[in-house]
């Protein structure tokens, strides 16, 4: 996805969500491409990221509750201090992903790639884990 593209899906959102859903758009990023692309911060609550490659993006203290990101390829991205709490994860590549300090809370990861990812500190309370791979099994 151009850049100038995602800055306007990214305005759109913001306007949704600031006028509880009166103006602007929902994002639709839905199978998007954004490999590599710098959302540190991102406002993307409730934003549909179904099937889209995330793989090494920065998504450094994103918001990102709500956030319909089934299937989504998050392999390599830095979602350190990024907010997931009640994201949809489900069969989601965290792969490699640095997930250190993440708010999990209430997320649906069920079938989720966790192998080699860094959950140092990461809030899994209350997520859903049934079928997660690579979920370390000490304190989680």
């Amino acid at each position: 996805m151009d850049p100038e593209a995602l800055a306007q899906v990214l305005f759109l959102h913001r306007q949704w969500l600031d006028t509880d859903q009166q103006l602007g758009a929902e994002a639709n990023l839905r199978g998007a491409d954004l490999r590599g692309v710098d959302l540190e911060g991102a406002n993307l609550q409730q934003a549909d990221l179904r099937g889209a490659d995330l793989s090494g993006t920065n998504l450094r203290d994103a918001d990102l509750p709500g956030a319909k990101l089934h299937g989504a390829d998050l392999s390599r991205a830095d979602l350190s201090g990024a907010v997931l709490a009640g994201a949809e994860l489900w069969g989601a590549s965290l792969r490699n992903a640095n997930l250190e300090d993440a708010d999990f809370l209430a997320a649906d990861l069920r079938g989720a790639d966790l192998r080699r990812a860094n959950l140092n500190g990461a809030n899994l309370q209350g997520a859903t884990l049934e079928g997660v791979t690579g979920l370390p099994s000490m304190g989680l």
